[in-house]
């Protein structure tokens, strides 16, 4: 038997806890028997303390099997999650899923729904008409077996410990600690039952992490959690100064995702995704050169086949796949308004954090979790850092429902953008790939 204040005394003193000290603090908040103030006083000994990876791991372990561990043994062949730490105007998943799925990865994809100024794939997906992110276990299975990908909200009984732990770290600011960070998320991506994860670390203004070497390091503890767990991980560190695509709201995602499984997307986006996607199928064991891998990935995307792929998931997921054609069947808002470039030049700066504010007040995300999420508005960038604009064309343009709140959001739009008169390089996307053995920098 532990005595709780002697746990929190050691970490609190830098000591180093065992995995039966961590498992017994996990276990006994979890049933209720350990209170709120004393895994405070923890949470806040391990912020200013630390972990070390083993530490982390056992954090991690505890946390994932706090609740059901997701048995995909049903699925055949390797199973490959991805998960990014969020940002704006990332459209990844809604691109990489079925573009992967169309060179025969399997992805059984439990995400969650968006809170702050971060979207989430499950309410972009319910812009789609008809389009249903509420399946069980059996009926998940049985898509992906056949169609090689389908998408899910996060059960209730997955993972509980951390739905308690992050509540607490936000009301005790304990919320940007790294191995408490890394325990999260990874204990959801074990808990779900991928055979292999691939992981995008993101950084800069409109991501969590605002460094690069926290993000660097960020990726590298979740890599090594992954092998001790025995999961093989990949992270990506990938810039989030400037959204990552142009579409920053639920319906146009979807949009933005058609297009670029058509193709037409912007180059940052469809750059990861590919690079993404050539990493899950040699994770998957469909191919041992990137290169060959992500010729197949162009190759379906010029033929169709990732589109039709799309289709497929929205038509078995009970959604129209025709919204992925005819863009008027999905929601629209009543109003748009451009908000023109003041002179010419170049694009220096586009604060992404506003413009994600901006979107999530207009009613594209939620600030408290009951919020009713509009699908309609958002803005539609008209370009990024380096793009050259002249005075008078539109820089962005804003969708919205409320002639006041459209009047509002023209002005912060307009100042989340910085326009320099000399030329300005493009930012680079990929920064980093991690793997147990080697950091990559780029």
């Amino acid at each position: 038997m532990f005595f709780v204040p002697e746990i929190i005394e050691k970490k609190r003193n830098g000591g180093r806890l065992s995995g039966e000290e961590i498992h017994y603090l996990i276990d006994g908040y979890v049933r209720g028997e350990i209170p709120d103030y004393q895994i405070s006083a923890f949470l806040m000994a391990v912020y200013f303390r630390g972990m070390d990876e083993a530490e982390t791991t056992e954090l991690t372990m505890a946390m994932a099997r706090s609740g059901e561990m997701v048995d995909l043994s049903a699925i055949e062949g390797v199973k490959v999650d991805k998960h990014s730490s969020g940002g704006i105007a990332d459209t990844t998943t809604l691109v990489l899923l079925p573009l992967a799925a169309s060179a025969g990865v399997k992805i059984a994809k439990m995400s969650g729904r968006g809170l702050g100024h971060t979207g989430g794939t499950i309410d972009k997906l319910e812009s789609i008409p008809g389009f249903s992110t509420e399946l069980s276990k059996d009926e998940f299975i049985k898509i992906v077996n056949e169609v090689g990908a389908a998408i899910t909200g996060q059960s209730k009984d997955l993972v509980p410990a951390d739905k308690k732990l992050y509540a607490l770290r936000d009301v005790t600011a304990t919320v940007d600690s790294i191995p408490l960070i890394a325990a999260s998320i990874m204990s959801k991506k074990i808990a779900g039952g991928a055979d292999r994860i691939v992981l995008d670390v993101k950084f800069g203004g409109g991501a969590f992490m605002k460094r690069y070497e926290d993000a660097l390091e960020l990726a590298r503890i979740m890599v090594n959690i992954g092998k001790l767990a025995g999961r093989r991980t990949v992270a990506y560190v990938t810039d989030m100064d400037q959204p990552l695509g142009l579409a920053v709201g639920n319906a146009m995602e979807i949009i933005e995702a058609a297009e670029a499984l058509k193709g037409r997307g912007h180059e940052d986006l469809l750059n990861l995704c590919l690079e993404l996607g050539c990493e899950m199928m040699v994770l998957a064991g469909l191919e041992k050169d990137k290169q060959k891998a992500r010729e197949k990935l162009l190759e379906n995307i010029k033929s169709g086949k990732a589109l039709e792929k799309f289709k497929e998931i929205v038509r078995r997921q009970g959604g129209n796949p025709d919204a992925l054609e005819d863009y008027s069947l999905l929601p629209r808002a009543r109003f748009s308004r451009e908000v023109e470039a003041w002179e010419d030049g170049f694009i220096e700066m586009i604060d992404a954090l506003r413009l994600g504010l901006t979107a999530m007040k207009l009613g594209a995300g939620r600030q408290k979790k009951d919020d009713r999420i509009d699908h309609s508005v958002g803005i539609w960038l008209c370009g990024k850092v380096g793009d050259r604009v002249e005075k008078g064309k539109p820089l962005a343009i804003v969708h919205a429902n409320d002639e006041g709140k459209l009047s509002w959001a023209v002005e912060e739009v307009k100042g989340s953008f910085r326009i320099a008169r000399e030329k300005v390089e493009k930012r680079k996307l990929i920064r980093a790939r991690v793997t147990a053995e080697n950091i990559e920098e780029f």
